[in-house]
């Protein structure tokens, strides 16, 4: 039986070969860098780096044995991204980017690259087609890598604005049945439903009577903000309690105006300390200084 040569084997076949005669080499280079990228910052312990790297060439062997051609909907395509993507979060958990970890996929790629220069019995379009399948196997990876990364970014970044909209508007309650509402940044319709929602609450529980809603904060008003600060004052009035609006700048009066904006049966005063004022006199309570 006349012996295969190289251009009767499929792509998947001669990198299987590849694999099996530099296992041992492949491996140690692998768990040399490993340790050099991830060991010197203690991400993984050497028997950690040891582990994952004989894993991802199970994984890798699997694939190419798997069919003649790479199947990217078959069972062992999605295990080898999913090896990756949970290498990637054990890597963030300890402290890692992802700038280290690209570096280290680059670096297996290039690997099998150099023994696949190696081989001379490799003809050029055969090495063409290797090439070829290893771009796509690790771009894969890398994208899986860089989704997983991004999701987790996404969920962080969404974590911590519901937590500063939980946190950042801070309801106070100044005297017997006067609340202060400060109001920094902006206003969206999110973060004005959890501001009312609480406000609401409050004024129940504390039988609230007047709301000292200061703006001072509030960097700039348009018309979307200027309808979240009436919906918040109306619904004041709905709980029985009355809203004085502090903190009225120059530029927001002007903006309000240019808005057409009606606020003229909202008391406004300039200041907070006036506003605080104008809700003592409207409980008939007077504040006077020591000693008078």
């Amino acid at each position: 039986m006349a012996k295969s040569t190289t251009e009767d084997k499929t792509t998947n076949q001669i990198l299987i070969e590849q694999l099996m005669l530099n296992v041992g080499k492949i491996s140690a280079i692998i768990e040399k860098q490993g340790q050099s990228i991830f060991g010197q910052k203690n991400l993984l312990s050497n028997n950690e780096i040891n582990d994952y790297s004989l894993e991802f060439l199970e994984l890798l062997t699997m694939l190419l044995h798997a069919g003649e051609k790479v199947d990217r909907r078959g069972a062992e395509y999605k295990a080898l991204r999913q090896f990756f993507g949970n290498f990637s979060q054990q890597i963030q958990v300890r402290g890692g980017d992802m700038d280290e970890f690209v570096r280290y996929i680059h670096f297996l790629q290039h690997t099998f690259l150099e023994n696949l220069e190696a081989d001379k019995s490799i003809s050029f379009e055969r090495t063409r087609e290797i090439l070829l399948l290893l771009g796509m196997i690790f771009n894969d990876i890398i994208l899986e890598v860089f989704h997983i990364y991004l999701e987790s970014k996404e969920k962080t970044i969404h974590a911590q604005q519901e937590e500063l909209k939980q946190t950042s508007t801070p309801i106070t309650e100044i005297w017997d049945g006067v609340l202060t509402l400060p109001i920094i940044g902006s206003l969206d319709s999110s973060r004005t439903m959890i501001v009312m929602e609480k406000l609401l609450s409050r004024i129940e529980s504390d039988r609230a009577r007047v709301v000292v809603i200061d703006v001072t904060g509030v960097m700039a008003i348009d018309s979307q903000v200027s309808h979240h600060l009436i919906q918040m004052i109306r619904a004041t009035g709905l709980m029985g309690a009355t809203a004085i609006l502090t903190g009225i700048r120059p530029e927001i009066a002007r903006a309000l105006t240019s808005l057409n904006i009606d606020l003229s049966a909202v008391t406004t005063r300039s200041k907070l300390s006036e506003g605080l004022k104008e809700a003592f006199r409207q409980l008939q309570i007077e504040v006077s200084r020591p000693g008078k």
